[in-house]
């Protein structure tokens, strides 16, 4: 029988093994505090388990959240405050069913111990996509992990032998005519425009492996153009920031696919860099690739933005500020028409 919403309750949610309970209680308590003040509900922890009092719906969404907690600490995983504020909005929206491999389904194990996993249900999505099929395109705002879950995959792939090399590669649009003026050779010219997939790197592994990795050519992170006239067998390759891609630098670079590689693609079609006269190559391959057996699509939202919680809420008040702007000039087009 279904309770009626502001109806009081009282709910168990059991903790098999007790060492469960500090890591889901958090750093004094921070968790259990948290869930206290978003839903107003009384969650006292004891031997055996959590004791959950409150007004429907939120003592069970309460409960619910706990559970999930419990589920994740109990497969190995780990907690943060960003990882329970997004279980909550889960089970707000119903969709807590779907959080089984949540927080817990390890990507890569890093040199200092750290598990990258997928946080978020869209993250999810993206790595089961990654491992299926042979190219993959990512496609959403910044800080939903597009790009770092690909080098952790590429990284994955490389320790276990399924690849025999990782290149990174990134068009460097903003240099255009300007890279004449910069210090150095063209190496030296285009790293500042490289240098958030050696951040990724440094974030798997320690700086000196990386170097190693990338005097053997093991790894290569390079500008787009320089990928032209070669092949890639046996490769992991990681295109980033495609959106600044024409479709002609598309086509040269997924035609650069060799035997036994993957090849994931990451952009976000609202900031393209390009003039407004070129169209960009992420948004028009969209329409080409669509439907192609082994090609995958992800869709990545401001709901998977995995940075600071103000991130996310800057995302969704540009694209409301976008959409309103879009609105306005069809509004403004419509009322001049005859």
């Amino acid at each position: 029988m279904s309770k009626t919403d502001g109806q009081e309750i009282s709910l168990v949610v059991p903790v098999a093994d007790a060492s469960h309970l500090a890591r889901v209680l958090g750093t004094r308590d921070e968790y259990l505090r948290f869930l206290r003040k978003e839903l107003q509900t009384q969650i006292v922890a004891r031997e055996g388990g959590f004791l959950v009092q409150g007004t429907e719906p939120h003592a069970r969404w309460a409960a619910d959240v706990l559970s999930q907690m419990l589920n994740v600490v109990a497969k190995g995983g780990s907690l943060t405050a960003s990882d329970v504020r997004y279980l909550l909005r889960l089970v707000q929206s119903g969709q807590s069913v779907e959080t089984e491999d949540l927080l817990t389904q390890t990507v890569f194990i890093t040199e200092r111990g750290k598990r990258i996993v997928p946080k978020t249900l869209g993250q999810i999505h993206y790595v089961r996509q990654m491992k299926e099929k042979e190219l993959v395109f990512a496609i959403g705002p910044a800080g939903t992990g597009k790009t770092f879950l690909a080098v952790a995959m590429a990284v994955a792939a490389l320790k276990e032998k399924t690849v025999t090399r990782i290149i990174l590669a990134r068009p460097a649009v903003e240099a255009g005519e300007r890279l004449g003026f910069l210090p150095g050779d063209i190496y030296e010219k285009v790293d500042p425009y490289m240098r958030p997939l050696y951040d990724a790197l440094y974030d798997l592994l320690d700086a000196e492996k990386v170097s190693r990795l990338i005097e053997r050519r093991t790894i290569e992170v390079i500008p787009l153009a320089f990928m032209r006239g070669r092949t890639f067998n046996d490769a992991f390759i990681v295109l980033d920031e495609a959106q600044n891609t024409t479709p002609l630098q598309m086509k040269m670079f997924l035609t650069r696919m060799g035997f036994g590689s993957k090849v994931v693609v990451t952009g976000d079609i609202t900031q393209i860099d390009l003039p407004r006269s070129r169209k960009s190559g992420l948004v028009e391959i969209q329409t080409i690739l669509k439907g192609l057996p082994g090609v995958a699509f992800v869709y990545l939202t401001e709901q998977d933005v995995v940075r600071h919680p103000l991130v996310q809420k800057i995302v969704l008040r540009y694209e409301e500020w976008e959409k309103r702007g879009k609105e306005s000039l069809r509004g403004r087009g419509d009322s001049g028409e005859e």
